[in-house]
């Protein structure tokens, strides 16, 4: 029986080395939380979240304050009600936000634990749908300075000669006429056949705004426009939904159940882009995606392929996981040992226990340290 005995915590933070820019913001830097979760056995499972461009410590301080004490001398296969007993815990600082996300990485760190106290790799652990790959969409086209529309053009021609069949852009930053001009020329350089997504990253206010863009995107028909609004507006997602025929997905900050469920009964989104690391773990994120099933919607998850691949293989309404070529915007691939390969537009999964990797010691020994917390 492993009984959690030990939790570790830090807060890294992996500066870019370009200045990069989505819709409404810029990032010079990205804040990450990790923990470690080990057991008597002499087990560790691993879990991590991204905090944002700022913040690093409330994460720090939500673990080793409010969620390891829950969980120490604990038996870890009570995932369930460990899930629980650290979201009543957590009710008054946060049922969103940070605290959520220490929670999913404690959640996380828990499923790798169990599965590498099983020596599984986490997909079959989870019961899975494939076995060796999932097929993946190349995520990049972000705003650089100089960048024009045809160096749009051309990475995401680069990501399709790498075998990939599908892939994303950043849009919803200038004005609908030079937003045109840079998904114009990424279809054209990709061709008709290859899957062509757009995220807004939250760039409109309201569905006039948002029709005048959208309508000028029909006609290069993209697989799907990524959160349009703000993630609380889900009644103008669901607005927009009704108004073009291009799929709305959304959902990568979404909290917890009881929000997607909402998302759901308004029909805001076709495809919902859950994070396991945001949502409340995986724990939380296998409940929505089992929901999502009822009504009929795909699961694409957000970011993170390193974590998102097993779930994306142990569920049937998954189709795809976003995958970054390099580690200029997802640098958390810095702070891992192992990489995950792709071929032929597929993430091949790995077949050691639990996830299939540490964290880069060495690495992270120049950013931070770990905080200990045992049972006092």
């Amino acid at each position: 029986m492993p009984i959690i005995e030990s939790i570790q915590v830090c807060a890294p933070v992996v500066p870019l080395d370009k200045v990069t820019s989505f819709s409404n913001r810029t990032v010079s830097a990205r804040h990450y939380g990790l923990v470690k979760v080990t057991s008597t056995d002499g087990v560790t499972g691993i879990g991590f979240c991204y905090v944002g461009s700022a913040g690093g410590p409330i994460f720090s301080q939500a673990v080793s304050q409010l969620l390891a004490p829950v969980l120490l001398g604990q038996d870890a296969y009570a995932v369930e009600g460990l899930w629980q007993k650290m979201y009543q815990e957590s009710l008054l600082q946060g049922r969103a936000g940070t605290v959520m996300r220490a929670l999913s990485a404690l959640d996380i760190a828990l499923w790798d634990l169990n599965a590498r106290t099983h020596q599984l790799p986490l997909h079959k652990y989870l019961g899975a749908v494939a076995l060796e790959q999932v097929p993946a969409y190349a995520s990049g086209g972000y705003y650089l300075d100089g960048k024009t529309p045809g160096h749009l053009g051309e990475e995401m021609a680069s990501y399709v000669a790498k075998g990939f069949k599908a892939v994303k852009m950043k849009s919803g930053r200038l004005s609908p006429k030079e937003e045109e001009q840079r998904l114009k020329a990424a279809r054209e350089a990709i061709g008709p056949d290859v899957e062509l997504m757009m995220d807004m990253n939250n760039a409109w206010y309201d569905t006039t705004q948002a029709m005048q863009y959208v309508r000028r995107f029909e006609q290069y028909d993209p697989y799907f426009i990524e959160e349009p609004f703000s993630p609380d507006d889900l009644e103008n997602h669901a607005r927009l939904a009704r108004m073009t025929h291009i799929p709305i997905a959304t959902a990568e900050i979404g909290y917890g159940r009881w929000y997607h469920k909402s998302l759901m009964d308004q029909g805001a989104a076709a495809i919902l882009q859950t994070d396991a690391a945001v949502c409340g773990g995986i724990t939380e994120w296998r409940r929505i995606a089992q929901t999502a099933a009822s009504y009929g919607l795909v699961m694409c998850p957000h970011w993170f392929h390193d974590l998102h691949a097993p779930l994306v293989a142990s569920t049937p309404n998954a189709r795809y996981v976003e995958y970054f070529w390099d580690d200029q915007v997802l640098n958390f691939r810095r702070l891992v040992d192992r990489q995950l390969s792709h071929k032929d537009g597929h993430v091949i999964l790995h077949q050691e226990p639990g996830l299939g990797f540490e964290f880069d010691e060495k690495y992270l020994a120049s950013l931070t340290q770990w905080e200990s917390i045992k049972k006092q």
